[in-house]
């Protein structure tokens, strides 16, 4: 099945078989961003966005992408770079490995929500999982970026 969708900002074509997952299309077309950390979608290691709107990549049909725009790390990268700064400031990249998952779902929070609350930031990035950091640097990273983007990315 052939199908047509933009992938960060350009417009590709595939050729998909009906049982194939997003994660997988991606990957292939060279966003290795993307990653397969629990294939049970609850980590958000595979977080992507199709229009503008986060989705777990290794739970969601490529098929579902014909006429989409689709968003990876790789086409946020600067906005990424941004965040990943107070990411590091803050101890919160440890190995790494959750981190693209983790930025996506970041940056689609900040883009969404007005002055979320702790609780309305825990919630939002509950499906995110991270095996080193215990949170909190993470936690910490995400305030601290929101309350510059708020500031209107002054320092």
């Amino acid at each position: 099945m052939n199908i047509s969708f933009r992938l960060n900002g350009k417009q590709v074509q595939a050729d998909v078989k009906p049982d194939m997952v997003l994660l997988d299309l991606v990957r292939q077309l060279g966003c290795y961003s993307v990653k397969r950390g629990c294939e049970t979608a609850n980590c958000g290691l595979c977080t992507i966005w199709m229009d503008n709107t986060p989705i777990l990549s290794c739970s969601t049909l490529a098929v579902r992408a014909q006429g989409r725009h689709i968003t990876t790390l790789e086409g946020v990268q600067k906005e990424a770079e941004e965040f990943g700064m107070f990411l590091a400031r803050e101890g919160g990249e440890q190995c790494g490995f959750c981190s693209p998952g983790f930025i996506m779902n970041v940056l689609a929070m900040e883009r969404e929500l007005t002055s979320p609350s702790e609780e309305e930031i825990k919630e939002y990035l509950s499906g995110n999982l991270c095996r080193c950091s215990g949170y909190m640097s993470q936690l910490r990273a995400v305030k601290k970026y929101l309350e510059y983007k708020q500031e209107g990315g002054k320092a």
